[in-house]
């Protein structure tokens, strides 16, 4: 016997990598359905799919500041020739913003501007795995970028896409925050802070550590008591509509970085509330962890759910895509779907109706009549019908529990009837005469369906 190949036979341990998901085909239903209606949506309003590489230069996604270094994973060959360059310099791109962002310069000769993209693709971050967070995880995304500037209704119009989505799947309803990073920045000025970034830091915690806590790191980093109490003031304004604005000047701080931040806000909700109205909120709270974040910020809740964090977030960035000499300002918002799908899926609240693609299951009486059932599924997969061959010619019991163990709703009887063949729907027990050629399967059967559940 060889001893050469795969050794994939060998009994050996398994032991599980947390962090990175593996989905069940009856929630891999789900999963893909979702994907379906993100991207369909997405190309509805004119976003063309791109996918970039995988690995960037470990210098550039450092670029991106904060902790980044600490979520990376770097990429080298276990083994190379001698003298050649080694690929540790390489890093699994942990967000599809700064890819996009090289993409952009890279391809700036090719590319019409605004450019508008749409992007569905595997990332990878090294953070402690805990439940609806991951190693590896599925984000969403669609951007719009633009030479030099970046026409400001973009900043309305990529939430927009978010809200049809979410009308479009089978979720609780989900809220888009909105805020303008000009309006802390603005305010705090007004309140003369100086270190605008590290209060936007502190007040980032209110969820966590909620607003007494927030207050006493505003007054230990430096603030006065009547600052970190202006801070928090301004932070608990939420309002449906543009009232906001009103709720700020009531505060009584100005400054000219603060009214083009209003201003720009109330131009978002404002065609919100023309035309998907209560999907967006003004919150004054969010400020977005990102550094290169500059104008309107965007964070999404589950209704009821809240404690879950947010599962869609982006904004406006003015720096982050330059050559050194054009700068590409841009917006975009993505879907964390691996996060999204985990807790929905952990809590009941959705479900494939069967894990089978197939609606038909072709039973096969003995093993010499298999042909005239091959015969039948292809004669079925022509119209569009998908079915699976029953595997063996078991009691024609086993072949019916088959089906029902996978969700397959319909059994097909070859020569079971006087003039031809037989289908029966096990589920209410109908059986009747049938031709692969004109049977119709019912509409709501012919595909697994995902919905709401719980």
């Amino acid at each position: 016997m060889s001893t050469s190949g795969p050794t994939t036979a060998r009994a050996t341990k398994i032991t599980p990598l947390s962090g990175f998901p593996e989905h069940l085909p009856q929630d891999r239903v789900v999963e893909q359905h979702f994907i379906d209606v993100i991207r369909s949506t997405f190309e509805l309003h004119g976003f063309p799919g791109i996918e970039t590489r995988a690995v960037e230069p470990v210098e550039r996604l450092l670029g991106k500041g904060g902790d980044a270094d600490k979520e990376i994973y770097a990429v080298s060959r276990l083994a190379g020739e001698p003298g050649e360059r080694g690929d540790a310099e390489l890093g699994l791109h942990f967000d599809l913003t700064v890819p996009f962002a090289r993409y952009v310069v890279e391809h700036a000769g090719r590319l019409s501007f605004p450019f508008r993209r749409h992007q569905i693709q595997k990332v990878w971050r090294g953070e402690r795995p805990q439940e609806g967070r991951f190693r590896e995880f599925t984000q969403c995304d669609i951007d719009v970028v633009d030479v030099g500037e970046l026409a400001p209704h973009f900043e309305a119009e990529v939430p927009l896409v978010m809200a049809e989505i979410f009308a479009a799947l089978p979720v609780p309803p989900m809220v888009i925050q909105v805020n303008n990073r000009m309006i802390p920045e603005g305010f705090y000025r007004g309140l003369g802070i100086e270190d605008v970034a590290g209060t936007l830091r502190v007040v980032d915690k209110l969820d966590k550590i909620g607003p007494a806590k927030v207050a006493a790191l505003l007054v230990d980093a430096g603030l006065s008591q009547e600052q970190a109490d202006a801070v928090l003031r301004l932070a608990q304004i939420r309002t449906e509509d543009a009232s906001f604005v009103e709720q700020v000047r009531a505060l009584g701080v100005e400054h000219p970085v603060l009214d083009e931040g209003l201003a720009a806000l109330r131009a978002v909700i404002e065609t919100g509330m023309a035309n998907a109205p209560g999907a967006m909120v003004a919150d004054l709270r969010i400020a977005r962890g990102l550094d290169y974040y500059t104008g309107t910020v965007y964070e999404t809740q589950v209704v009821g759910h809240e404690d879950w964090g947010s599962f869609c977030s982006g904004g406006r960035y003015d720096t982050l895509a330059t050559d050194g000499r054009t700068t590409y300002p841009g917006v975009g918002i993505s879907i964390g779907l691996s996060r999204l799908l985990a807790l929905l899926l952990r809590e009941g609240l959705v479900t494939a109706t069967r894990m089978s693609p197939a609606a038909v299951l072709v039973a096969v009486l003995d093993e010499e009549s298999r042909p005239a059932s091959v015969a039948v599924a292809t004669a079925l997969r022509s119209r569009g019908i998908a079915c699976e061959v029953a595997p063996s010619a078991a009691k024609l019991g086993k072949q019916i529990r088959h089906a029902e163990r996978r969700g397959i709703p319909f059994v097909w009887f070859v020569g079971a009837g006087e003039g031809g063949d037989q289908v029966k729907d096990i589920r209410s027990g109908e059986q009747v005469d049938a031709d692969p050629l004109t049977w119709q399967c019912p509409p709501e059967d012919l595909r697994p369906r995902v919905v709401a559940a719980g």
